[in-house]
């Protein structure tokens, strides 16, 4: 299992990462010197880089929690925002539509009182006509009684009627 941690590391020197397989597969030979105070120094290093790898994954892993949650919450008030914008218009939504079914039941009604007015302007207009005709009549029939009533009086202070009455 470390060999194969070994053989995956990248940022580890060819070299390095031979003598560390050498020293892990046992291999030695006549000319074997020791170099186990090198090998630690290796994997110390590797311990190290991965101890500090692991700490700057662990890092943006919070750093990536804490902004996830930021931006849920973020996302909650916009979609809570939203909600009840869509509420409130769809509460004006219907008040328009109560409102204008009241316009037109109140156009319905001002439509059947004008055509009851028109019809009532076109009863008084002729009703105003013949009574204007018969106005016009009875100021003639007054007029030809005044002059019979000046025919008569003339008649009557008449010296001619004045001696018939005062027999």
């Amino acid at each position: 299992k470390v060999k194969a941690i070994v053989q995956a590391k990248q940022d580890v020197s060819e070299e390095d990462r031979q003598d560390v397989l050498s020293f892990l597969s046992g291999q030695q030979g006549d000319e074997y010197t020791p170099q186990s105070g090198q090998i630690t120094g290796i994997l110390k290093q590797m311990h190290d880089e991965m101890a500090a790898d692991l700490a700057d994954i662990e890092k943006a892993e919070v750093d990536a929690v804490k902004n996830y949650e930021e931006l849920m919450a973020a996302k909650e008030k916009e979609v809570a925002a939203l909600s009840k914008m869509i509420e409130e218009k769809l509460e004006r939504v219907g008040s328009l539509g109560v409102e204008v079914q009241t316009m037109k039941n109140d156009l319905e009604d001002t439509k059947e009182s004008l055509a009851e007015d028109t019809k009532f302007l076109a009863d008084l207009a002729k009703n105003c006509k013949s009574k204007t005709a018969e106005f016009e009549e009875q100021k003639k029939v007054r007029a030809m009684e005044v002059v019979a009533l000046a025919d008569t009086i003339k008649v009557l202070n008449d010296d001619d009627a004045l001696d018939l009455f005062k027999k």
